[in-house]
């Protein structure tokens, strides 16, 4: 017989867990560096110590593990996987349920700085006939609901599994949101339950977004300069910013020794991304992401030891039969941001695109980012749903 129940959830890590954090920070064996290459050949030591240091002693895990507990979190098995979810419900009676789905190497804590926005516009200086009751599940190998323990958890898969949680919460129509892999899961949750997905809302949108292979030069001509910077950034991540995609889309299980065994292997392997797409670029993550914030981030893959599982869903997705060609018939908004490469164009052929918005600030991580930007966006595109 299928479980279906829902069972409260709170964060609880023992304190060995954190002082075995903290001997490992105190104790770790550091690599060489060449001098004067700044980026170059990937994090520099020194940010890296000093990001370290900070961690061990000057971040305080229980604090943000309680503010992480003032919210409702809830568990449930789904399709044979262990599924951990925030759930806040709006006061408003007319609000629209809406699952927002988080990324890698991001987690539940992407959307933080959003849940009340949304669920409360009135007290957030917004329209209370825009809010929303908000689903924000850990992916299948993410942080809490991890690890994984069988082959198969792609982003089709979990699409599936998010259509069956929303049913048992009881939501029968409901809105969808998502950035990078998430964008993958609420584009196929679109596909797969269209009689109950009102709209999707992406950003940090990729596949089904970018051109499959070489732009030729008639079509470039044809280009916005917007587009042919994105293409240019697209390039650029190719040539220049792919390798932990292609290890983790090949062999996640190497990599996973190194990052559960080492915290600062951990830190580094997703602060270096923090850096290179966040807006600017240029600038380190925390100029705009709160530092702490950012290692909650981190700590939920530490604590939990789900960089491998993580990692898992890049070779599944790689290596699932076939991807959905026929176009989504339920309507699709997408926010480019600045460190965005979504081009319109390209989005057409396999979207019912009803909303398209450009900015001139924000990257990747638009819900630690720019969450007034993100929630007013969604705002907009669900109202004209609802």
């Amino acid at each position: 017989m299928n479980n279906e129940a829902i069972t409260p959830f709170r964060i609880d890590i023992a304190q060995s867990e954190l002082e075995d954090l903290s001997n490992r920070l105190a104790g770790a064996r550091w690599p060489d560096e060449l001098p004067g290459v700044g980026w170059q050949y990937g994090i520099p030591l020194a940010y890296v110590r000093e990001l370290a240091e900070y961690w061990r002693t000057g971040y305080n895990w229980r604090e943000h593990e309680a503010t992480l507990n003032k919210i409702p979190q809830f568990t449930t098995e789904i399709d044979g996987q262990n599924v951990h979810f925030l759930h806040v419900r709006s006061s408003e009676p007319n609000a629209l349920p809406l699952i927002l789905t988080h990324g890698w190497p991001g987690s539940i804590v992407e959307f933080l700085d959003v849940i009340g926005p949304l669920t409360d516009p009135a007290a957030h200086g917004g329209d209370r006939a825009n809010a929303f009751h908000v689903v924000i599940p850990s992916m299948p190998g993410f942080g809490f609901s991890g690890p994984t323990t069988e082959t198969g958890w792609n982003t089709g898969r979990v699409a599936a599994a998010w259509a069956e949680l929303m049913r048992r919460l009881g939501y029968q129509r409901y809105g969808v949101q998502g950035g990078d892999m998430g964008a993958f899961v609420s584009a196929e949750l679109g596909r797969i339950a269209s009689d109950q997905v009102v709209g999707v809302h992406l950003n940090a949108a990729t596949f089904g977004f970018i051109p499959f292979g070489k732009v030729s030069e008639e079509e470039l001509a044809t280009f916005t300069d917007a587009e042919k910077a994105r293409l240019e950034r697209l390039g650029h991540f190719l040539d220049d910013e792919n390798g932990y995609f292609q290890i983790q889309a090949t062999r996640p299980q190497t990599i996973a020794y190194s990052l559960v065994d080492s915290p600062i292997g951990q830190l580094a392997w997703i602060m270096e991304k923090f850096k290179e797409w966040t807006f600017p670029a240029a600038d380190l993550p925390e100029q705009v992401i709160d530092r702490d914030r950012l290692l909650t981030n981190v700590m939920l893959y530490w604590l939990t030891g789900t960089a491998g599982s993580a990692a898992r869903m890049y070779y599944e997705n790689m290596h699932v039969a076939g991807w959905h060609a026929e176009p989504s018939p339920t309507p699709i908004g997408v926010a480019v941001f600045a460190q965005d490469v979504a081009i319109r164009r390209f989005g057409e052929y396999g979207n019912n695109i009803a909303h398209w918005s450009e900015f001139d600030r924000g990257g990747h991580f638009a819900a630690m980012e720019v969450p007034d930007l993100l929630t007013a966006d969604v705002r907009q595109f669900f109202g004209g749903l609802k």
